[in-house]
């Protein structure tokens, strides 16, 4: 009886787990009948495998890069680049950023930053509704947007400029700027009663003068001495600042006593007190639009580093006691140097002054003015940039210097010379609706041949821009600047000119200086630094098939 039932028990046992077994089968084969509507009904979502948000991050990195690296301004330290950043390619970016936010709410807290990381302010209200947000997140006990931002890039038409309170805002709640560039978009006014002393000049210069700018283009708008404007610099923590960008604004104009005993002439010892103690060890380029008196100041300045330097006199004081002091402390360090006022400028000032302001400034200095001797303070000089607009010398009249302050420096290897299309577009010869229309072919190119184009060559025809032509062949002269090797168009325009649809006369005359250079062993070069050949000239005249038009 114990036997069957075991038996029983076991035979019992063995129906469960076999009944068990196939019911496991059963819901295996069920489950693979409805794993195909599954898949195809969630299908979607698994296509998309999981992505770390640290990958995100870096994908939408690059996608805001695309256009250009606002904060990688390396390559703007030399005054041969164009700066990289046009409103143009500013507004392609925010819009890319702007569509990259708008995604989700994970891809909007990972754009936040490099939405904010570059702000160009353009008009007055944009400033105004910039100030209101980061107001409207301190309020609200929100993540201010303001430490994202790295640059400020203020640049408004005269009439949309932007009011101190709202700019003092902004630099409040922004402590990461790095970057920051006022160009004379700024109200201020003299004739305010009360105006806040939170949003002087010089607060607000404290608020940028910190160790982390490195780029620093700065606007003084009063007659405020300089060494009192500049003072919150003396504090020296601008350890980083690579960039600096001075230039003046004054709302008044000179009056007579400021011609006859102002900043030109002022003497040794009215200039002995313009002393600054500011150590800017990492500044390498210097940009200054000022007068006599404040390149005394920049004088005292202790700058190790500076290499290149922009320089143009507000007040035409070339041969000031500032002047001369400046660069007697700094010459010496240059290997760039820009002059930006053009001969003609110069030479038009001390004409148009009355004969009896000069004689009086000249009797007030006790001395004649000086010769300048540029090549002498700036002995290591490698680059110098000048304009186009050069005018005959009547000391010198077989030959045109590059500018009167420089007319010869035995180390100079590559001048730049600014404002050539400027001088191509007055040529009088050349009709002016040649430069209106320049998709459309010029009358008589369709039939232009290789023997009319070795024609522009000819000794007989006439050069175009005749004076812009000597001027550069000036420049050429072995004994006024012996180690050249390059001259560079500096002019975007220029090359335009040169190598969309050119004119003839326009051709005749960029074949001509080619040949000119290539004769002496001196490259000329395009606004990129590309060499300019008569096989690039040719290449120019070549008819547009209508496929690369509509490219």
């Amino acid at each position: 009886m114990q036997d069957d039932a075991h038996s029983n028990t076991d035979t019992h046992r063995a129906l469960r787990h076999k009944h068990s077994v196939r019911s496991l089968l059963v819901r295996i084969r069920s489950k693979l009948r409805r794993t195909p509507k599954l898949e195809s009904a969630e299908s979607p979502r698994l296509r998309i495998p999981y992505i770390p948000p640290e990958v995100w991050g870096i994908i939408i990195q690059h996608a805001c890069l695309f256009h250009h690296d606002p904060l990688d301004t390396s390559h703007e330290l030399s005054f041969l680049e164009s700066p990289s950043t046009q409103l143009a390619t500013y507004r392609a970016s925010m819009t890319t950023k702007k569509n990259l936010s708008l995604v989700s709410k994970q891809w909007n807290a990972l754009a936040r930053s490099f939405l904010y990381e570059f702000v160009w302010i353009s008009r007055a209200a944009q400033a105004k509704a910039l100030a209101r947000t980061l107001l409207m997140e301190y309020v609200e006990n929100l993540s201010s947007s303001g430490k994202f931002i790295r640059r400020l890039h203020i640049e408004t038409p005269a009439l949309e400029r932007c009011a101190p309170a709202d700019l003092r805002t902004i630099l409040d709640y922004s402590p990461h700027i790095c970057i920051y560039s006022d160009h004379h978009s700024v109200q201020r006014s003299v004739y305010e009663d009360a105006p806040d002393p939170r949003c002087s000049p010089e607060e607000i210069l404290k608020l940028v003068a910190h160790p982390k700018i490195r780029r620093l283009s700065w606007t003084s708008y009063d007659d405020v001495p300089f060494e009192l404007r500049m003072a919150p610099l003396g504090s020296n923590l601008t350890t980083r600042l690579e960039y600096l960008e001075l230039s003046t604004r004054s709302p008044s104009l000179p009056n007579l006593s400021t011609i006859l005993s102002g900043s030109s002439s002022s003497t040794r010892g009215d200039l002995e007190h313009l002393q600054m103690n500011v150590h800017l060890p990492a500044l390498r380029a210097l940009k200054v639009s000022l007068d006599n008196n404040t390149f005394a100041v920049l004088a005292s300045w202790d700058m190790p580093s500076l290499t290149n330097l922009s320089v143009m006199s507000s007040d035409f004081s070339y041969t000031g006691e500032g002047f001369s002091r400046f660069f007697q402390a700094h010459g010496a360090k240059l290997l760039q140097l820009e002059l930006g006022h053009s001969s003609s400028a110069l030479e038009e000032y001390y004409l148009t002054t009355p004969q009896h302001l000069l004689v009086l400034q000249q009797q007030n200095q006790q001395q004649q003015q000086p010769s300048i001797p540029l090549a002498e303070w700036c002995p290591n000089l490698r680059e110098f940039i000048c304009s186009a607009d050069a005018e005959w010398h009547w000391q010198s009249p077989d030959w045109i210097a590059p500018h009167i302050l420089l007319p010869a420096h035995p180390r100079v290897e590559l001048i730049g010379i600014r404002d050539i299309d400027t001088r191509l577009l007055e040529d009088p010869l050349t009709p002016h609706d040649a430069w209106s229309s320049r998709s459309a072919p010029v009358e008589g190119w369709e039939t232009i041949d290789d023997t009319l184009f070795d024609a522009l060559m000819c000794e007989d025809a006439d050069t175009p821009c005749f004076p812009l032509f000597e001027q550069i062949s000036s420049l050429l002269r072995r004994d006024a600047f012996p180690a050249l090797r390059f001259v560079r168009d500096l002019s975007a325009e220029s090359d335009r000119l040169r190598t969309v649809r050119p004119h003839p006369r326009v051709l005749q005359f960029w074949r001509k200086v080619v040949a000119r250079c290539a004769e002496h062993g001196v490259w000329f070069e395009d606004c990129t630094g590309v060499n300019i050949t008569q096989r690039a000239l040719r290449r120019a005249t070549l008819p547009v098939s209508p496929e690369d038009g509509a490219a």
